[in-house]
């Protein structure tokens, strides 16, 4: 297929979003604009406060812009309820957060599960799925122990295999390893992003590790409401 014709997996056009503060409007971004295609990885840094999580909400559809559109795969999401936003991100969006947010009661096996079955998976289907993303990790033996008995680096790698469940065409990544040591974040970080490129979707991943964010396709900087391409 020629790429020229290829949708990107996200577009942000013209993106505004302000907070009122007392008598004050604050402008965190204005205009600001962003694609990502199918297949590429790319990194979000910037200072803290710069508002690396508020732009990885809004492409989630999380938080609505105050102006511009977020489209998803070709299809613009700026209009639709509540229930239509919350299909699409089960459906077409992963996430990994900072803190893996694992289910304690459950096995590593159990929560790459149920979100699956949360989108109308069969049993089947779904430890079958969840089975062959933990073996890519290399987390089998550990599949059936709970969060509580895992590593730090265990515990995230669940997390990246719970995001991916569900198939998504874009992945979204808010510090996935910035609660790791050093060697543990890289290996995980380099594990995370070899299964990107297998699964063939789409990434944006907030860092503060510059040393792992050049390790991406590009590297984009939040500087006063405005993305800039490091080189």
């Amino acid at each position: 297929m020629n790429e020229a014709h290829v949708s990107p997996v996200l577009a942000l056009r013209s993106i505004t979003r302000t907070y009122r503060q007392g008598d004050r409007t604050l402008e965190i971004f204005r205009n600001l604009d962003l694609q990502v295609a199918p297949g590429e990885v790319v990194a979000l840094v910037g200072p803290s406060g710069a508002g690396k999580s508020s732009l990885l909400h809004i492409a989630g559809l999380l938080e609505r812009p105050t102006g511009g559109t977020v489209e998803i795969s070709g299809r613009d999401c700026s209009g639709l309820g509540d229930g239509e936003r919350t299909r699409m991100r089960r459906l077409a969006i992963g996430f990994v957060y900072q803190f893996h947010h694992l289910l304690p009661e459950f096995t590593a096996l159990e929560n790459v599960v149920l979100p699956q079955l949360i989108a109308g998976a069969s049993k089947k289907e779904a430890r079958e799925r969840a089975a062959e993303l933990l073996d890519r990790l290399g987390l089998t033996p550990r599949s059936g122990h709970r969060p509580g008995e895992l590593s730090g680096g265990e515990q995230q790698r669940v997390a990246i295999a719970r995001a991916l469940a569900n198939r998504p065409l874009l992945l979204l990544a808010d510090e996935p390893t910035g609660n790791l040591d050093p060697r543990t974040a890289e290996r995980v970080h380099r594990e995370f992003l070899h299964l990107i490129d297998e699964e063939g979707l789409g990434a944006m991943i907030a860092t503060h590790n510059h040393d792992l964010a050049h390790q991406m396709h590009r590297v984009l900087r939040l500087d006063e409401g405005q993305l800039v391409e490091e080189k």
